[in-house]
């Protein structure tokens, strides 16, 4: 290849990286079995349909671990279906939703406080006053538990976030 046309291809490549980027930065994809709609209120796979990839939202707080859901123990809840490892977990759900359902509907809360939907990866999480947090990848869960006032500017966010989410 002449240094010319070499020259001619660079513009383009690195157009295309900052295209790249920007999807990194915005979210998408981000590394799960299945990608989560980012459109959404609460994120949800979009391809079954399932809130936080089927993860049960109850046992971060009782296993305080990250658990599967069971398809027969399903219960729909803001235009999606959450799952649960077992009936107790089901009931304490449907009978308290906003205090298991992650906050922000489990976008990352350092992504909301700087005024962007960047869906949480449900393996990666905290619960910090009371509230499930979903984070985008370690380092924004790192830097959240670090200065856990990053809820509050999120939560001051979350209106304008929510404004480009379908309902």
């Amino acid at each position: 290849m002449t240094a010319a046309r070499q020259q001619r291809k660079a513009p383009g490549l690195a157009a295309l990286a900052k295209i790249g980027l920007f999807l990194l930065l915005a979210g998408l994809p981000y590394p799960t079995p299945g990608h989560a709609a980012t459109t959404e209120s609460i994120v949800s796979d979009p391809n079954r349909g399932l809130a936080i990839n089927g993860f049960d939202p109850v046992a971060y707080f009782t296993d305080t671990k990250a658990a599967i859901g069971r398809e027969e123990l399903e219960y729909r809840f803001g235009g999606t279906t959450w799952r649960f490892r077992n009936e107790g977990n089901r009931a304490a759900f449907i009978e308290n939703p906003e205090v298991y359902a992650p906050a922000f509907g489990g976008y990352d809360p350092i992504a909301v406080a700087r005024g962007v939907a960047v869906a949480g990866h449900p393996q990666i999480w905290a619960v910090a006053g009371k509230r499930l947090y979903l984070f985008y990848n370690t380092q924004a869960r790192e830097e959240f538990l670090a200065d856990p006032e990053r809820a509050s500017a999120a939560e001051r966010q979350w209106p304008v976030v929510q404004q480009t989410l379908s309902p």
